[in-house]
């Protein structure tokens, strides 16, 4: 039954396309007030994912639930669920406050909300213009606009800074942001962490359609390892006193060493009681976007992250454009 709790649970969700299994056994819930990323390279299964849920593919196996039920059993899903599955196509012919127009008589909403989103989304400039004269980022904006039309408790957006300039991403950001605190829900997936770090408050990953991480972003941040590089005078014996401390240790092409899991004072105390002379130590974090790729790409080098949340077996995608892939 409707619990008009604003939730989508995702359960045991699978897809497979004849040999081709492009999603497999994913759990994940998203929450009202949060924006939650729907992260991973392109090919690993989000597009399918958000069309499961918006009921435009049917699952291999498992469910997908926007308010306690699958989306085609909800009473007018336009007045509950808003979704941007990629840049529509506009007929060119027609002004920006006509699409919408159309749009709210199809879903049986007043005229006056076309003006209404077209003042949300930045765009009441342009109503009369002509959408065949828009640019990409301006095209995003008015499906963003077709999508708030029944003023929807849910919005799910796949690659929507797709073809946004650094103003429309931040744009994008406070308005996702806006929405969430109004107590709302919102699902938006990338192939491009950088872009949505600062936008996501809950990250679900995915590559070769698995889950291979389900939690709060900050948690990844705590994840993120740093090294010590240090060069050694005597390399040798300072491996040998950090594996005593049980000190994770690389070579390095360039003859340095990099020292895991202990910070800059700490190795260079071990290499003082050692009696090696340091000529050189730099501190390295991993940032957040090297993590993605090393999550999504299964290149961990047998580093663990213990944090809540999923894991799958490493996936191998790689990175590509915009689009493209399941």
């Amino acid at each position: 039954m409707h619990d008009g709790s604003g939730r989508i649970l995702v359960q045991g969700l699978s897809k497979d396309f004849g040999p081709v299994h492009a999603v497999r056994n994913l759990d994940f819930a998203v929450h009202p007030g949060t924006v939650t990323g729907f992260l991973g390279p392109n090919g690993s299964g989000k597009t399918t994912t958000l069309r499961m849920i918006l009921g435009l593919v049917t699952p291999t196996a498992g469910t997908a639930t926007i308010n306690g039920v699958p989306f085609e059993r909800l009473a007018n899903p336009g007045t509950i669920v808003g979704a941007v599955l990629e840049a529509q196509s506009f007929h060119p012919g027609r002004t920006a406050r006509n699409h919408l127009r159309s749009y709210a008589a199809a879903m049986n909403v007043p005229d006056a909300q076309a003006d209404r989103v077209l003042e949300l989304v930045g765009l009441a400039s342009a109503a009369q213009r002509k959408a065949g004269t828009f640019s990409l980022g301006m095209r995003q904006r008015l499906s963003l606009a077709t999508a708030l039309l029944g003023d929807p408790q849910v919005l799910v957006l796949d690659e929507p800074v797709n073809g946004l300039d650094p103003e429309g991403i931040a744009w994008l950001r406070n308005f996702l942001k806006a929405f969430a605190a109004n107590g709302r829900t919102v699902l938006v997936s990338s192939h491009l962490l950088r872009e949505m770090e600062h936008t996501v408050d809950h990250v679900v990953i995915v590559s070769r359609g698995e889950c291979v991480y389900n939690g709060h972003l900050d948690e990844l941040r705590a994840a993120q390892r740093a090294r010590v590089l240090v060069q050694a005078g005597d390399p040798n014996a300072l491996v040998a006193a950090l594996h005593q401390e049980s000190l994770t240790v690389e070579h390095l092409p360039d003859g340095r060493l990099a020292v895991t899991g202990a910070d800059a004072p700490r190795v260079a105390d071990l290499a003082l009681q050692a009696g090696v002379a340091l000529y050189g130590m730099q501190e390295e974090r991993v940032d957040l976007e090297q993590l993605f790729f090393q999550l999504t790409q299964g290149q961990y080098g047998g580093a663990q992250i213990q944090q809540p949340g999923q894991w799958g077996p490493p996936g191998g995608a790689g990175f590509g454009g915009p689009g493209g892939g399941y």
